[in-house]
């Protein structure tokens, strides 16, 4: 058909979510491209206020927290103020596109299940302020995947707050993710210091395992959606193809947005395999089972990748700080 798009092909098996906090990649740079969900995280976010233009944005942002520093006692200014940016970037976002924005938690506080519920609702809270009229069961929160977070995503989805798991690299995460009931999981197919160290390439790209962790939840009829991330090409993009959902960078969805672009790839989802062999898993009361099931994981390599990836948005909330006037204690 004349015009389609790789874009189109794609929509046909798998919803599109665009990775951006910028407004205009979901709406004028891609006219063509109407994302259902809008994913971002700290170096997006970093990434995007970085940017001239949104220099009035940031100043506002600190005015603003500080305004509201006696409604959230014990947040630091300058991280109060990181978060209202990217709530009011979220909100420009809002109207190009039909699903969630997603607003990720402060890194630092990735082991702190309490820490990270308060962040979460403080962020339902912004978004309440900042523009009283939003619907807010289209906020998505997303935590990275230890044990103190997927137990905070199991406090936030009962107090109906949708939370998407990410930085997910193995069965045993995935596994507590649907328990706990989280709405989705970002298995991350490359390690996300592909994104920050130049020449550096993945070997061990875990597209197989975001076909597997979907037949498993089909298996057990669960209602957690796999929404790969940190993806690098379009060929893995198309290896995904019939995927629950995916979140593409606007780069990406740019190439993928031209007429007549096609690829030769195949999806793994196409591929005759075996059904995931997990019997009866369960961790959801088992915090020590869990935590020696995932430090084994891969041999310790998925700990390692969970860890790096906290670090890296460590420093990207440091820097976002910093864009804020403020340094970390």
């Amino acid at each position: 058909m004349a015009g389609l798009t790789g874009l189109d092909v794609l929509r046909k098996r798998t919803i599109v979510d665009c990775d951006t906090m910028d407004a205009q990649s979901t709406s004028s740079r891609l006219p063509t491209v109407l994302s259902v969900d809008c994913t971002s995280n700290q170096a997006i976010a970093f990434g995007e206020l970085s940017k001239p233009e949104h220099a009035d944005l940031i100043r506002a942002s600190v005015t603003d927290a500080e305004a509201l520093s006696q409604r959230f006692p014990g947040v630091d200014t300058f991280e109060l103020a990181v978060e209202v940016a990217m709530v009011k970037l979220a909100l420009k976002i809002a109207p190009h596109i039909r699903g969630y924005v997603h607003i990720q938690t402060n890194p630092y506080e990735s082991y702190s299940t309490e820490k990270t519920v308060a962040n979460a609702f403080r962020v339902v809270e912004l978004f309440r302020h900042l523009d009283p009229a939003f619907d807010t069961t289209r906020i998505c929160i997303k935590i990275p995947s230890t044990w103190e977070g997927l137990m905070a995503c199991q406090t936030l989805e009962l107090a109906g707050v949708r939370t998407l798991a990410t930085t997910l690299f193995t069965f045993v995460q995935a596994v507590l993710a649907a328990e706990v009931g989280c709405t989705y999981i970002a298995p991350y197919v490359n390690q996300l210091k592909v994104h920050f160290e130049p020449g550096f390439v993945d070997q061990q790209k875990l597209l197989p395992l975001c076909v597997s962790l979907q037949k498993y939840y089909e298996s057990i009829g669960a209602k957690t959606q796999v929404l790969p991330a940190s993806l690098t090409s379009t060929d893995e993009i198309y290896a995904l193809a019939g995927v629950h959902h995916i979140t593409i960078a606007p780069a990406l969805l740019q190439q993928l947005s031209q007429p007549g672009f096609s690829s030769q790839t195949k999806s793994l989802f196409d591929a005759e395999s075996p059904n995931p062999d997990i019997q009866a898993a369960s961790y959801v009361n088992k915090e020590s089972v869990y935590r020696l099931e995932f430090s084994r994981a891969e041999r310790g390599a998925s700990e390692e990748k969970l860890t790096q990836a906290i670090n890296i948005f460590c420093e990207m909330q440091d820097n976002l700080i910093a864009l804020m006037g403020g340094t970390r204690p």
